[in-house]
């Protein structure tokens, strides 16, 4: 299994246990170091990098902080990712987010920096981690107009934009709160398999609750979907195994 989806720098301290833990039963953890508060990108990077060829790092700026309009801070992100642009497997994560976004100040430069961002993942050549919030169909417009290939990560929208979403050519991230948020459920029993990957956002979307989510929690929303699907779960687990190493351009062998 591989989670799609994770923030293991998160983890702080206790990271060499998480990976530890999740090296037994998890093929690789797709990462995404997100420039967020006090998570600087470039902390979060030397947290992570001995760890690297089992974690894949892509590099981003959060929405949520995308909101304050700090292009000081965006630029000192750019820059950071352009030295490591070879290192990385995608940009991201990198969006919109209007629950938490609400004035017309905080939207406008959430979608200034979006957009930025797209234009440096078209330099790059590089896909695209979206995190899409009360702004799905925004973020989907942008990104087509740009003709980049998305991964819309924690999806919780609108089935019909989703089918729109897939029908272009990107991929709906379903987490580990299949097992408790009805949206998601119903996203999940609309998509064929061979258009979603599987994540646990950790350490957020727990399945389990008073407890932080891991990595290796992944199998809950694999065993989850293969229930809605009726399919097995090793079934699951190939085809979202494959999405997710083509989307990333990752070889494990």
């Amino acid at each position: 299994m591989i989670d799609a989806h994770a923030h293991v720098e998160m983890f702080k301290k206790n990271v060499p246990h998480i990976v530890e833990e999740s090296r037994k039963e998890l093929r690789a953890i797709v990462d995404s170091i997100t420039e967020y508060r006090k998570f600087h990108v470039w902390k979060s990077w030397e947290l992570l990098e001995p760890y690297f060829g089992f974690i894949f790092p892509t590099l981003g700026f959060a929405p949520n902080e995308a909101k304050r309009g700090n292009w000081e801070r965006v630029k000192k992100v750019e820059k950071f990712i352009w030295a490591k642009k070879d290192e990385i497997v995608a940009i991201g994560e990198i969006g919109l987010d209007y629950y938490y976004a609400e004035t017309k100040k905080e939207r406008e430069n959430q979608k200034a920096i979006f957009d930025h961002f797209l234009t440096l993942a078209e330099d790059l050549n590089l896909p695209v981690v979206i995190h899409a919030r009360d702004a799905e169909r925004e973020a989907f417009e942008m990104i087509q107009r740009k003709g980049l290939v998305a991964y819309f990560h924690s999806y919780s929208g609108d089935v019909e934009i989703a089918k729109k979403i897939v029908e272009n050519s990107h991929l709906i991230g379903i987490n580990t709160g299949v097992t408790f948020i009805p949206e998601v459920e119903t996203v999940a029993k609309v998509l064929d398999i061979e258009n979603i990957l599987v994540e646990t956002d950790a350490p957020y979307m727990s399945p389990f609750k008073g407890e932080k989510n891991k990595p290796n929690y992944v199998r809950v929303a694999v065993e989850k979907i293969a229930a809605i699907k009726g399919v097995g779960v090793e079934e699951v687990e190939s085809v979202t195994d494959k999405n997710t190493l083509m989307f990333f351009g990752i070889d494990l062998r």
